[in-house]
């Protein structure tokens, strides 16, 4: 048996590097792994849903419903952005993040207060939009921009810094001023992670690394249930009742769930216990209900996604697509481990949803809209279109043979 088994060990590393080394493999990656997260979270969104949607609006489908039309919005415009030339895409970036600061400048006099934060401004049909949700690709886009430009100079630090740490910080601030401090650790954990992709130098990057640090400890500083929510975290039961209680029982329900989970549907802290359990604290549903087996589900499929956003990044040849890249994955990835980390008690409780499978309209969306730019850069990979077009054509001779 043991002997077997090592035989087959190789044969499978083989399998796995050849297939890696199709044109497709990176494409393949980010449109595999980002189906079945979407697919996986608008199933979770039912069942963490269903009990506070019936409670709220007589309809236990209500919240899944709402998120279903923004995936379907999403996933349109994936589409368009996984098929317009990256040209084009180019000359949208400004009036796109100028457009984004003025409607995050408009929740500071039309905004909607939710749970205390002022960033959301009402649609018509009762829905809502969080524009700092698309400040997240703003900046990537226009950073990378701005980056492919200057490549030539980024050995000089002040081209990597300026206007981009100004520009980029600005905009955090303003989400800052919305009283929404995930989305803007967000925003700065992008700001760090472009600056040392764009190869600043660990002088400086020190320097800017602190002057976050030092930004994020005075917002937090400033607001007496951030200060209780730090000091909480590693002691929840020290005030069960009130700072403690979201973190105590959303170790409740992975705790319940153990390995295999207690099946779909089966959650008990969602039916009022755990607070947000179809936003940021998701993930405790589904270790309640899909067990350890179902949250290592997901840690795969980020990382899967992680790993083509990384390999998508050092295979272009094109700096644009480079930047580009790296700023979805480093802003994807940052916002999984703030979630993750929270909802495991590793991390301060912070509103901020697990991308693609937490309930939120405007986060799902801009989220599938940047899958679909990340598809559109996995195209600029040697040999990508080629194969891509051959497989346009086999399909089309499929149909005309199966008509005929």
């Amino acid at each position: 048996m043991t002997a077997t088994a090592e035989r087959r060990s190789p044969a499978i590393v083989e399998a796995a590097r050849r297939t890696l080394e199709r044109p497709l493999a990176s494409y393949q990656l980010v449109l595999g792994s980002t189906a079945l997260l979407l697919g996986l979270g608008l199933i979770m969104v039912l069942s963490a849903s269903s009990v506070y949607a019936l409670r709220n609006y007589g309809n236990s489908f209500a919240i899944v419903e709402r998120q279903l039309i923004f995936a379907v919005l999403g996933v349109v415009g994936a589409v368009i952005a996984a098929r317009v030339p990256l040209t084009f895409l180019r000359k949208l970036v400004l009036p796109f993040l100028l457009a984004t600061v003025a409607l995050i400048a408009a929740t500071f006099v039309i905004g909607v207060d939710v749970n205390g934060n002022r960033n959301w401004l009402a649609l018509p049909g009762g829905f809502q939009l969080q524009p700092s949700e698309f400040a997240k690709l703003a900046l990537v886009l226009w950073i990378a921009d701005l980056y492919a430009r200057r490549q030539k100079y980024l050995a000089t630090p002040r081209y990597v810094l300026t206007p981009m740490v100004p520009i980029a910080g600005a905009v955090a601030a303003l989400v800052v001023g919305q009283h929404d401090l995930g989305t803007a650790l967000v925003l700065f954990a992008l700001i760090g992670g472009m600056l040392w992709v764009a190869g600043l130098p660990a002088k400086q990057m020190s320097a800017v690394i602190a002057g976050i640090v030092v930004i994020l400890v005075f917002f937090v500083a400033t607001a007496p249930h951030r200060v209780a929510r730090l000091f909480n975290f590693t002691d929840p039961q020290s005030d069960p009742d009130s700072a403690g209680f979201q973190a105590i029982h959303g170790m409740m329900a992975l705790a319940r769930g153990g390995f295999w989970g207690v099946g779909l549907g089966g959650s008990r802290q969602k039916w009022g216990s755990l607070p947000e359990a179809h936003t940021d604290f998701i993930l405790a549903v589904i270790g309640e209900e899909l067990g350890l087996l179902g949250t290592f589900v997901v840690l795969i499929l980020l990382i899967v996604l992680a790993f083509a956003g990384i390999r998508i990044a050092s295979r272009t040849p094109d700096p644009f697509v480079r930047y580009t890249a790296a700023g979805i994955t480093i802003w994807i990835m940052a916002q999984a481990v703030i979630n993750i980390g929270m909802v495991l008690g590793l991390l301060p409780v912070i509103g901020i949803p697990l991308p693609l499978i937490s309930y939120g309209g405007s986060s799902l969306l801009v989220t599938l809209v940047a899958m679909g730019v990340l598809l559109n850069c996995a195209k600029t990979e040697p040999g990508a279109r080629r194969a891509l077009a051959a497989g346009r054509a086999n399909r089309a001779r499929g149909r005309v043979s199966r008509r005929s």
